[in-house]
């Protein structure tokens, strides 16, 4: 493909993706395609010569978007926001058009410098003292694993630089809750800790958030045993309801056991852009790294996930790599981003930040942050008020933990019919096409978590979502 060819394809291209998504809200949340139908409308053998940009573009909209789940949707209320602003996908754009490979600062000194100033930025807008420095990654689960290597090696004496693991007589342990992301448990074994050193402390019954009085006796004991406390977690904004794990109590167990403390803020760490929700993190100061994903509430595209340390030398102690065709004479004097993570080069993911934040201005985000609050709570009242309904844990932030327990015959569903009519009212939902939501377990009970924060979501499409809940039960309640 020539420039001019390129030029012509790309306008057509924007066109196509702009006309997509202000039309968006005309097509189902859900793909209703069938499992393979997306393969087998694809040819089994690979291209044999060229083919024009007319039928590519074709089969994009009659294969491709129709096995698409439309996450821009402003009736998708699962899982978390995965927004997608148009102003940061033109800097994924400008980052793709650049072709940029971040292996060293000397292959693309702009793209370190770039990103040093928009982590530092991103820094100061969330409340973070200059104690921090920050990189981007791809996701917070990236960022986890980052953080259990380096509390890992930490805690070992860098046992990486001798025997490893195998040569570490006191077994290392990390502390967690069931309520944490999935990705904390898979971090913690990619690490070689072991599902026999992974300790899930006790969560508060009402609020779900970590026992830090239960957390201090796990560390004892494990003490005692001659074991080694080597990392805890602590979730602002769990994934199931959004619970805020108590960082300072945290921080102090830890801190007078030398135990590293990685704050996994994934879909929680925007609302730390509105100063009003930052006592949430309160104590954040005493942790050792934090991550968080822009590419989630706050609009950034995927992938776009931060993370931040206090000490970078000990990030850079275990990821540091310094390869001979790599060194140049700019070495010690700039930094390496390739000394901060797992992979050695990187793309150009901060422009997809940069035109974020200079297009659309901080304020705006802000602003949307507020409204997703106010519409969550809004929304809550809503069930809470309803005879039948329940709001299951508190509502600290966008998502609302819902169930619905209807009478029949007189006696209120129990245990594994309510699971039934809880999954039966959900899927109703789904299958219609009209909205989204997501069933998800609670102290062993289905529920249904209702997520706000889609770009375009509206008070008006919770009145909706909230309308449309109330229909699909009726037909079980007698």
């Amino acid at each position: 493909m020539t420039p001019e060819e390129f030029r012509t394809a790309g306008y057509a291209l924007i066109d196509w993706i702009a006309e997509h998504r202000s039309t968006v809200d005309q097509r189902p949340v859900r793909s209703e395609v069938a499992p393979g139908a997306v393969a087998g409308a694809l040819p089994s053998a690979p291209p044999a010569g060229t083919d024009s940009f007319g039928h590519v573009m074709e089969d994009l909209r009659s294969i491709v978007v129709p096995g698409m789940f439309e996450m821009q949707h402003p009736m998708h209320f699962g899982w978390f926001p995965a927004n997608a602003e148009l102003s940061s996908i033109l800097g994924d754009l400008a980052s793709s058009g650049l072709s940029s490979v971040g292996i060293s600062w000397e292959s693309a000194p702009a793209l370190t410098e770039v990103e040093e100033v928009v982590c530092d930025w991103m820094r100061q807008l969330v409340g973070l003292s200059e104690d921090w420095v920050g990189t981007i990654t791809d996701t917070a689960s990236t960022g986890c694993l980052t953080a259990m290597l380096v509390a890992r090696e930490r805690a070992s004496g860098l046992s990486q630089n001798g025997g490893g693991l195998q040569g570490v007589k006191s077994p290392l342990v990390v502390y967690s809750t069931t309520q944490a992301h999935s990705s904390v448990a898979k971090a913690a074994l990619l690490a070689g800790y072991g599902w026999d050193n992974i300790v899930m402390v006790d969560t508060d019954p009402e609020t779900f958030a970590m026992d830090a009085g239960h957390l201090a006796k796990c560390m004892d004991a494990d003490l005692s045993a001659g074991k080694t406390p080597a990392v805890v977690v602590a979730a602002v904004g769990t994934t199931g309801t959004t619970a805020i794990d108590p960082v300072g109590a945290v921080v102090e167990v830890a801190a007078v056991r030398g135990v590293w403390v990685h704050v996994d803020a994934a879909m929680a760490g925007s609302a730390m852009l509105v100063p009003e929700c930052r006592h949430l993190w309160e104590g954040v100061e005493g942790a050792d790294s934090i991550s968080w994903n822009p590419h989630k509430w706050m609009g950034t595209i995927l992938d776009c996930s931060l993370l931040y340390v206090r000490d970078e030398t000990q990030l850079q102690s275990v990821m540091s790599t310094n390869p001979s065709y790599l060194r140049s004479t700019a070495d010690g004097t700039v930094t390496q981003y390739r000394d901060w993570g797992i992979p050695l080069g990187r793309r150009f993911r901060a422009l997809k930040l940069w035109f974020h934040l200079r297009l659309d201005g901080v304020e705006s985000i802000r602003t949307r942050i507020r409204r997703d609050l106010a519409n969550a709570r809004w929304f809550a009242e809503q069930v809470a008020a309803t005879p039948g309904w329940a709001v299951l844990a508190p509502v600290l932030l966008q998502t609302v933990c819902v169930s619905h327990t209807p009478v029949v015959d007189g006696t209120a569903l129990q245990g594994r019919d309510l699971d039934a009519h809880t999954l039966r009212w959900a899927k109703a939902i789904n299958d219609s096409g009209l909205a989204f939501v997501s069933p998800s377990m609670l102290d062993g009970q289905w529920m249904v978590r209702v997520s706000v924060g889609v770009l375009g979501t509206e008070r008006e499409h919770l009145v909706r979502l909230w309308q449309q809940m109330q229909r699909v039960i009726l037909p079980t309640v007698s």
